[in-house]
């Protein structure tokens, strides 16, 4: 089993590595690749030295999965020349989500769509990850008609630089800014770049993605995206409004029987979900469980999930291991 990763460097890259060896994947030839600047650069894997190679390269040894996590206009451009000599791409990037011939994908909800002709594979969007895997289960019992979210995104989802920014303004440096305010002490309403319609495009995500992961275009949801100053790890507030009434304890339940979902919802101990409790950590955390009291048949929840994991590297990986598991590659 050939796996290059592209974007290898970068913060998915590297944590696309560490999971790929946690997991055991089944790699026989591992093909780093990055942008030029990075190429003839080391990276271990396994305790093995190995050299980054540029997209042509990559390109030419055929690799039988390539995990993509290089920004959008690279796998705009790249992910089709990986497709024609017979590699299938899972895309981490939001290049090829909303494209109708391409399957969006969270393997614990809709892999049983992939077959062996999807060439490029659709990651999430971070946020939209988390969000999903607490949804779906709930929208298959209750039947969800209108969801409203609020995120509370780490610096880590916008990259690097926003994580040196952090630790500059933490530090009392002066330093490049990733972000056009601080963001120590502060609370960005800023994911992302504005659309015309007033919303972020982070914000957009999260209202389209899930129809597609869920087929299901029946309920809406509605999104306010904040970058907040913690290191990783992402939180959402949210407020779901179903068809049919509840019971909470059935609510938890369900959660709780649902695979990479972690219930943490006890207000006499005060347990709840945080990002210092999902950092390298694959699950879902969700808590905060109660009626909303002023609407009929209303939810509200808090969802937690290390973003760089669950939210880009570790679906992304499932999603091979679903391809492997099913013969598809």
């Amino acid at each position: 089993m050939k796996v290059a990763v592209v974007g290898a460097t970068g913060m998915v890259g590297e944590v696309m590595l560490k999971v790929l060896e946690e997991r055991n994947f089944p790699v026989t030839e591992l093909i780093p690749v990055a942008s030029e600047r990075s190429v003839g650069k080391k990276l271990q894997y396994k305790g093995i030295d190995y050299t980054v190679v540029g997209l042509e390269t990559a390109v030419s040894m055929r690799p039988d999965i390539a995990l993509f996590s290089a920004g959008g206009g690279t796998s705009l451009e790249w992910a089709p020349k990986f497709a024609e000599v017979g590699t299938t791409v899972v895309d981490n990037s939001s290049a090829w989500r909303m494209d109708p011939t391409k399957k969006l994908v969270v393997p614990e909800i809709n892999a049983s769509e992939l077959t062996k002709d999807d060439k490029i594979i659709a990651n999430p969007n971070c946020s939209t990850i988390q969000l999903v895997m607490a949804l779906n289960p709930l929208h298959k019992k209750y039947k969800m008609k209108r969801v409203i979210v609020s995120t509370y995104q780490s610096v880590s989802g916008t990259g690097v630089k926003a994580v040196r920014q952090l630790e500059n303004e933490i530090a009392g440096i002066e330093g490049e800014m990733a972000y056009p305010y601080p963001i120590g002490r502060n609370a960005l309403p800023h994911c992302d770049v504005f659309e015309e319609n007033g919303y972020t495009k982070e914000e957009m995500k999260l209202a389209r993605e899930p129809q597609k992961i869920m087929n299901d275009r029946t309920f809406s949801v509605s999104a306010t995206a904040v970058r907040i100053p913690t290191a990783g790890g992402h939180s959402e507030s949210v407020n779901i409004e179903f068809e049919n009434d509840f019971d909470l304890s059935d609510v938890r339940k369900l959660l709780s029987q649902t695979p990479g979902v972690v219930v943490q919802d006890n207000t006499d101990t005060n347990t709840y979900p945080m990002p210092i409790y999902a950092h390298n950590k694959d699950e879902v955390f969700v808590g905060r469980i109660r009626r909303d009291e002023t609407q009929a048949n209303t939810l509200n929840m808090w969802i937690v999930a290390d973003n760089l994991r669950k939210g880009a590297a570790t679906n992304t990986i499932q999603i091979a291991e679903y391809l492997i598991d099913n013969k598809l590659v």
